[in-house]
């Protein structure tokens, strides 16, 4: 019996990369991050995200793609997109 891989975790909520895209907490909680690479650069012989989109995501499935989009907004660094969407998720889940 195969054994499921456990998701890389980030201030207790799950992170996963599907190529250039990182998403960001529960599908089964209202709302996620989804992080767009939309650059990079080489450093010390690795690639590194530089511009990045965030974008706060309703998880609601009767709600049309395009306004399911709460907050968006871009960053240079991985650190600060991680940083300022731990912050829009926190709240979002946090409000009633």
């Amino acid at each position: 019996m195969a054994e499921s891989t456990p998701f890389l975790m980030y201030k207790g909520r799950p992170l996963v990369r599907s190529g250039n895209t990182l998403y960001y907490g529960s599908m089964a909680e209202k709302c996620v991050i989804v992080m767009q690479i939309l650059t990079t650069k080489d450093e010390n012989d690795m690639q590194m995200a530089e511009k990045i989109q965030i974008q706060l995501m309703s998880t609601d499935p009767d709600i049309r793609m395009k306004d399911r989009i709460l907050k968006k907004s871009e960053k240079i660094g991985l650190y600060n997109a991680m940083d300022i969407g731990s912050i829009w998720l926190e709240r979002a889940l946090s409000e009633k």
